[in-house]
């Protein structure tokens, strides 16, 4: 996995975290969703990445 897409994976992952804990702490059900969704996205990165490598080797 490239350091770059691996940084930016859990960049958007641990972004997620705290938008969603701050939406569940204010009770705003918009921002839950938007972490959730950030994190998913972290996760897709994150899963492509180990499959190129799978690939490579």
């Amino acid at each position: 996995m490239s350091h770059g897409e691996k940084a930016k994976a859990k960049t958007e992952q641990a972004k997620g975290k705290a938008k969603e804990a701050a939406g569940r702490a204010v009770g705003n059900e918009s921002l839950t969703a938007k972490g959730r969704m950030d994190q998913a996205k972290g996760d897709a990165r994150q899963a492509k990445e180990k499959i190129k490598d799978v690939l490579k080797d």
